[in-house]
C-alpha cells in the first residue's frame, strides 16, 4: 500500500545551502567545518591595560573598555581602582551588519554621574587582517592612547588583538556577540554555545539475602521484616520475610541507579510491620558507593555481612545504641555490564554498556551542521510585540550540544557544526529548537519548545551530505501546529563498512540484559529515574540545560495514555498485517479464477514445487530477492521525520488531545472525567471480546484431544488414524499435490456453504460458558 503524501507544509523539503561539503570549489572554513556556511566576524580581544592615569580626586580610576563599530557597542566589566586591569574578554560583530568603516576602542573610568574618557584608539577596518584555523591565534599587541584631540596621553597602554575570522575561531564560542547587545550582563551566559555530557549512569543491584539477631520492640510476637532501600530520591523494599524470626531471610533484589560522582549513600534499613500504617525500625547501615564492587559480567561478588545500627531518642536528641549489633547479609555491586536507559529504546542514541572495558570500536563518525531556522512563531511578548530568542539542542549518546541564542529572529542562522563518535549504526540523534526564556537574568520562566527531529542513522548512506529542511511541530490541546523550519546538514562517514555490517548480526543491548535480564516494569520504572537523574545533573551544569528540555529531547511523557496514540499505534498495526491481507485476496482471487491465466500459471508453478520440494525455498528467496531489487529503484531519498498522519495528529479530536495534556492524578472537572472514563470502558469492553475471542479460538484447538467433547474427539482421533495409514502408505508429494488442486479448484466445484473442517472447529467446546 502507498502511503499518502503529507500536506506541503508539513513535507521535509530539501535545500542546497553554500556549504563546502560536496563542492569542488568554493569557501570552505576548513575541513572540520565543511557542512555549515561561511560568516565572517570582526574579532576584538581585549586582554589589559597598564599604567593608566588617575581621573579620580582620590588619585585612583575604575577602568572599562567600551568597543563601538557603528551602532553595536560592546562593554566590558569595571574594576575599582585598578590602574593595570586584566579583561581577557573578546568581542564578536557580524561582518553582515557592519555598516562602519573604522573600530573606535574607548577606555573609560566609571564615575556616578558621567564617566570620564581616558584614551581611545581607532582602526581602519580596511586594514585589518584575516585569521582562517587551524593558523595559530593572532597575537595581542600594546597600543598607546589617544586624547580626544587625537595626541598621545602622559602614561597608559592597552593590549588587544584585532582580525577578521570565522564561527570556526577558537574565540567564537565564549565571544560576547553584537547581534546579542540587548541582552545583560547577567543573561550573557545563557546564550552562549555549550557541550556537555550526561553523567555515567550505573545500575546498583542490591542482593538482600538474610539478616541476624534482630531485636524487636514487642518479643511476645512473631516479627514481619521487611528491608527498604534508599538512594537519593529512589525507595525500594523487600517483601516481607517469610520466615517470621529475628533470623529472616529474603534473597530479593533491589536495583537502583546512580551517577558518577556518587554523591549519596545508599541506606539500608530494617523494619518490622506492625500494623497497616505502623513499622518499627529495628536497625540501618549507611553503604557508600565508592566502596561498592563493580561487575563487568554475571557472576556473583562476594557478599558482606554489615552491622546495623539503631538510634533512639533520649532527652531530646537522637542517639545511637550500641548495646547490641543485628547484622544484615547482602550482595551489593555496580553492574557495568547493562546499559542504563535514559531514552526510549525505539530510539535511544546509545546502547554501549557502562562499563568503559565493554565497549566496542567506534565504526564511525556523525557530523550534524545547525545552519538555519525560518519562519519562527513568536512565543513571548515582549514591549509588545512577538519574539523569539532561538537556540538548538541536539543529543546523542552521552554527548549534548546547545548552539547560542539569536536574539531577537524569527529566521536565526547558526552556523554550528558538531561531531559525535558512532558506534551503533541503529541508533537516533534528537535535535530541538527552544525559545530561550531566561535572557535577562530572570529565573521565573521556562524555556518553551518550538519542535524536534529525530533522524536514525541506520537510513542514511553513508558519506553523503543530507541537507534538508525539516518542519518543526509541537501538539497542542488544540491540534497540531507547525511553528517553523529548521535546515540542518547530516553526514554519516563509515570508517569500516566491514565493522558496520557485522554489528547488525551483535544483539541490540549488552549481553547482560540477555543473561540476566530485567522486568519490563523495571525498566520503566529505572529508566524514569535515570531520565530525572541525567536532568537534574544537566540544569545544574553552567549555563544550565534546563530540566524541560532535557524532559522533552528524552521524552518523559512517552508512557502516558493517549487515545492519538494509541489509535495510531493501532493503524501502524493493520498497516503492517495489510501486506498479509492482500496477498489473502490475492489468493482468494486465485482460487475463484478470477484471472484464468493467473490461476493456470499458478497451477503449474505449484505442480513443479510440488514435484521438485528442493526448489521451494530457492524460489521464495529469489522472489525475496527480485521484490528487494525491483523497490530499490522507489528506496527512500530523505531522511525520516515527523509524520503528523502516521501520528494521527491531524484529524485528533480536540477532547482527545485535552485528555492527552491533562495531568496525572487528573485535573479535569468530573463530568468530563466520568465522560472519558465511560469512553474508555467502550474502548475496553471491544479489546476484552477480541481478546475472548482469541482465547476461545486457542481453547477450541487444546479441546480436540481432551475428551472435554467426547464425540469431537472420538472423531478427530478416528480422523488422525486413519491420516496416519494413509500418509504412510502414500507419496507426500501425492497427497501434497491432491489437496493443492482441491484449494484451487474451479468455482463450479465450490458451494458457498462452510468447508467441513470448519464446520467441525466451530462446534468444539471452549471454557466460554463457564465464565461468570
Amino acid at each position: 500500500m502507498q502511503k499518502l503524501p503529507q500536506s506541503v507544509d508539513f513535507a521535509l523539503k530539501e535545500t542546497s545551502p553554500n556549504i563546502g561539503a560536496g563542492s569542488v570549489t568554493g569557501n570552505k572554513l576548513s575541513c572540520t567545518y565543511d557542512l555549515v556556511e561561511q560568516m565572517q566576524y570582526l574579532y576584538v580581544r581585549v586582554v589589559k591595560a597598564r599604567d593608566l592615569p588617575p581621573k579620580d580626586v582620590t588619585g585612583s580610576c575604575d577602568p572599562y573598555v567600551e568597543v563601538k563599530l557603528g551602532n553595536y557597542k560592546g562593554v566590558t566589566k569595571h574594576f575599582e581602582k585598578k590602574s593595570n586591569p586584566e579583561w581577557n574578554q573578546v568581542f564578536a560583530f557580524s561582518k553582515d551588519r557592519i555598516q562602519a568603516s573604522v573600530l573606535e576602542v574607548f577606555v573609560k573610568d566609571k564615575d556616578v554621574v558621567l564617566d570620564d574618557l581616558i584614551g581611545w584608539m581607532m582602526f581602519d577596518l580596511n586594514e585589518v587582517p584575516k585569521r582562517v584555523p587551524p593558523d595559530s591565534p593572532l597575537a595581542p599587541q600594546w597600543y598607546r592612547l589617544e586624547d580626544r584631540k587625537g595626541g598621545k596621553i602622559k602614561s597608559g597602554e592597552l593590549m588587544l588583538a584585532v582580525w577578521m575570522g570565522t564561527q570556526a575561531d577558537e574565540a567564537f564560542p565564549d565571544a560576547w556577540h553584537s547581534d546579542a547587545a540587548s541582552v545583560g550582563p547577567d543573561g550573557v551566559n545563557n546564550i552562549r554555545s555549550k557541550v556537555y555530557l550526561s553523567p555515567k549512569l550505573w545500575y546498583v543491584r542490591v542482593n538482600v539475602i538474610e539478616a541476624q539477631d534482630l531485636v524487636p520492640s514487642d518479643k511476645s510476637r512473631f516479627p514481619e521484616v521487611f528491608v527498604k532501600g534508599t538512594l537519593g530520591n529512589q525507595v525500594l523494599r523487600t517483601r516481607t520475610s517469610q520466615i517470621k524470626t529475628i533470623n529472616p531471610m529474603w534473597d530479593d533484589d533491589l536495583i537502583f541507579v546512580a551517577a558518577e560522582p556518587f554523591e549519596e549513600p545508599l541506606i539500608l534499613t530494617m523494619e518490622d510491620r506492625l500494623g497497616p500504617n505502623k513499622d518499627e525500625v529495628l536497625g540501618k547501615c549507611v553503604i557508600p558507593l565508592q566502596l561498592v564492587q563493580r561487575r563487568l559480567d554475571h557472576k556473583p561478588v562476594n557478599t558482606r555481612w554489615f552491622n546495623l545500627e539503631k538510634h533512639v531518642v533520649l532527652d531530646g536528641e537522637l542517639k545511637k545504641e550500641t548495646k547490641f549489633s543485628s547484622r544484615i547479609h547482602v550482595r551489593i555491586c555496580l553492574d557495568g555490564g547493562y546499559h542504563v536507559l535514559d531514552e526510549s529504546t525505539h530510539y535511544s542514541s546509545d546502547l554501549r554498556p557502562t562499563a568503559k572495558q565493554l565497549w566496542r570500536p567506534s565504526i564511525g563518525i556523525l557530523e550534524l551542521g545547525v545552519l538555519s531556522a525560518v519562519g519562527l512563531m513568536p512565543m513571548k511578548t515582549k514591549d509588545g510585540r512577538g519574539t523569539t530568542d532561538a537556540y538548538c539542542v541536539a543529543k546523542y549518546g552521552q554527548k549534548w550540544v546547545r548552539t547560542r541564542t539569536i536574539v531577537d529572529s524569527f529566521t536565526p542562522r547558526w552556523n554550528e557544526q558538531y561531531t559525535w563518535e558512532v558506534f551503533d549504526p541503529c541508533t537516533v540523534i534528537t535535535v530541538g529548537v527552544f525559545d530561550n526564556g531566561h535572557l535577562h537574568g530572570g529565573g521565573g520562566g521556562k524555556d518553551s519548545r518550538i519542535g524536534k527531529v529525530r533522524i536514525r542513522l541506520s537510513t542514511l548512506e553513508t558519506d553523503r551530505v543530507y541537507t534538508h529542511s525539516y518542519p518543526l511541530l509541537v501538539l497542542h490541546p488544540s491540534g497540531v501546529k507547525k511553528t517553523g523550519e529548521v535546515q540542518l546538514a547530516v553526514r554519516f562517514t563509515c570508517s569500516s563498512l566491514v565493522n558496520m555490517l557485522h554489528m547488525y548480526s551483535h544483539p541490540l543491548l549488552p549481553k547482560m540484559h540477555y543473561i540476566q535480564p530485567l522486568s519490563v516494569m523495571q525498566l520503566d520504572s529505572l529508566r524514569h529515574q535515570a531520565m530525572q537523574i541525567v536532568s537534574m545533573r544537566l540544569s545544574r551544569a553552567e549555563p544550565p540545560l534546563r530540566k524541560e528540555v532535557v524532559e522533552y529531547m528524552l521524552d518523559v511523557d512517552l508512557h502516558k495514555w493517549s487515545m492519538r496514540r494509541s489509535k495510531a499505534n493501532f493503524f501502524r498495526i493493520m498497516g503492517v498485517l495489510s501486506g498479509l491481507i492482500a496477498v489473502g485476496k490475492w489468493f482468494d482471487q486465485i482460487c475463484n479464477w478470477k484471472n484464468p491465466l493467473t490461476t493456470i500459471l499458478i497451477h503449474l508453478l505449484f505442480i513443479i514445487l510440488v514435484l521438485y520440494p528442493e526448489l521451494i525455498l530457492p524460489t521464495v528467496f529469489l522472489y525475496l530477492f527480485v521484490i528487494g531489487l525491483w523497490n530499490f529503484r522507489w528506496r527512500p531519498r530523505h531522511p525520516p521525520h515527523m509524520d503528523t498522519r502516521l501520528s494521527h495528529a491531524d484529524a485528533a479530536h480536540p477532547d482527545e488531545l485535552d485528555e492527552e495534556f491533562d495531568t496525572f492524578p487528573t485535573s479535569r472537572p468530573s463530568d468530563i472525567v466520568r465522560m472519558r472514563y465511560d469512553r474508555l470502558r467502550s474502548i475496553a469492553g471491544r479489546v476484552q471480546t477480541v481478546v475472548g475471542d482469541l482465547a476461545t479460538q486457542g481453547e477450541r484447538f487444546q479441546s480436540l484431544l481432551s475428551w472435554r467433547d467426547p464425540r469431537a474427539t472420538t472423531l478427530f482421533v478416528t480422523f488422525c488414524l486413519i491420516a496416519a495409514i494413509v500418509l504412510y502408505v502414500t507419496p507426500f508429494q501425492v497427497v501434497g499435490l491432491l489437496i493443492g488442486i482441491y484449494v484451487l479448484r474451479h468455482p463450479r466445484f465450490r458451494h458457498k456453504l462452510p468447508s467441513v473442517p470448519l464446520n467441525f472447529f466451530r462446534r468444539l467446546p471452549a471454557r466460554s460458558d463457564s465464565m461468570l
